[in-house]
């Protein structure tokens, strides 16, 4: 893989793969980073990447539901694998706003895989980035496999299960040769606040309100992003083609049990006036439509196939992530306020 494509690289796992891929793996290439730059995608993530890697790392601004601009992309920059991360991805906005997924997760995801089954002699690999979420929600026993059947609950899933159909399709009438991943919640550095654990942190240590929906006792595995990372590349240099692996970090927890635990290791670094506890904070409000009840993965096609694990427990990566936050507070301040948003007008503009 001499010039891997990487789509949505300014997001959160984005960002974390190609910092990854340029700093610890054994990854000789080229990475051209196509991101359109939508709210919660930040090139600054990447500004020491563009400065430490300038003959391997290429950032451009372009949309990938815009066939023009990314096949232009393809043939200047010779492409020959992608791994394509470009999705919106927040349940709640998807409730909301469902249009805007449908145009990014599948239309997106349709111009990549045409333009590849265009140049199949010239690419390598696709490898596509997925979600547990796909498999709608589990009871109390059980996990989610490979052999799962596809029963999304929201329209976040719902576009992101046709995004992975269409992926498949491809390479079973075109020949394309492709890999997929689906993983369970991530969290770690650079995640955008808006999601559960990043938004629990932030609000903790300026003492405003812990949301938590429901009653709290919604299950998911969770997942270190740069677990994540490694188990992407495993798969993309020794996966099987066509075929899916899912990746979990064997780490399942109720919410109302994981934003205890952030509470307690904040209250240890942390000490808040009064030496009050932050679990003061938590407030039950009212559930969302759609919410399913509990995710859980099983590894184990993964773990087998092509000797992979997690090496983070929970514990240890939720430790990690805090300190990031704490030590990334000016990174915090400028994403809440929408500051980073004016730099990327000012900077970078459509290609």
């Amino acid at each position: 893989m001499k010039n891997l494509l990487v789509t949505g690289g300014c997001g959160f796992i984005g960002t974390n793969f190609i910092r990854h891929l340029l700093e610890e793996s054994d990854f000789a290439g080229k990475i051209i980073n196509v991101d359109s730059l939508t709210y919660a995608a930040n090139p600054e993530n990447l500004s020491d990447i563009e400065t430490n890697f300038p003959d391997r790392y290429l950032f451009i601004r372009a949309d990938i539901c815009n066939r023009e601009s990314i096949a232009e992309i393809f043939d200047k920059q010779q492409i020959d694998s992608i791994c394509h991360f470009a999705a919106e991805s927040h349940v709640d906005r998807s409730i909301v706003k469902p249009d805007t997924f449908i145009q990014t997760n599948i239309i997106g995801t349709f111009n990549l895989l045409e333009l590849v089954r265009e140049r199949s002699e010239q690419i390598r690999l696709f490898h596509h980035i997925s979600t547990d979420e796909v498999f709608g929600s589990l009871g109390n026993d059980g996990f989610f496999t490979e052999q799962t059947s596809y029963k999304p609950n929201n329209p976040y899933s719902a576009s992101k299960a046709a995004s992975d159909h269409l992926v498949r399709a491809y390479h079973k009438t075109y020949g394309i040769s492709v890999t997929i991943s689906n993983c369970s919640n991530n969290y770690g550095p650079y995640q955008f606040p808006e999601k559960l654990i990043p938004l629990m942190i932030i609000n903790a240590l300026k003492g405003k309100p812990l949301p938590v929906y429901g009653d709290g006792r919604n299950i998911r595995d969770w997942l270190f992003v740069r677990d994540h990372c490694t188990a992407i590349w495993k798969i993309m240099k020794e996966g099987r083609k066509g075929e899916t692996y899912n990746i979990g970090g064997n780490n399942e927890l109720e919410n109302i049990k994981l934003v205890e635990m952030v509470c307690d290791i904040l209250d240890e670094f942390e000490k808040r006036p009064g030496n009050k506890s932050r679990r003061e904070l938590i407030t039950f409000v009212k559930d969302r439509p759609g919410h399913d009840r509990r995710y859980a993965i099983d590894s184990a096609k993964l773990q087998q196939e092509l000797k992979w694990e997690p090496e983070e427990f929970f514990e240890s990566g939720i430790r990690k992530t805090i300190k990031w936050y704490l030590q990334n507070q000016k990174w915090v301040d400028r994403v809440n306020t929408g500051e980073y948003q004016e730099w990327v007008k000012e900077h970078y503009h459509y290609r």
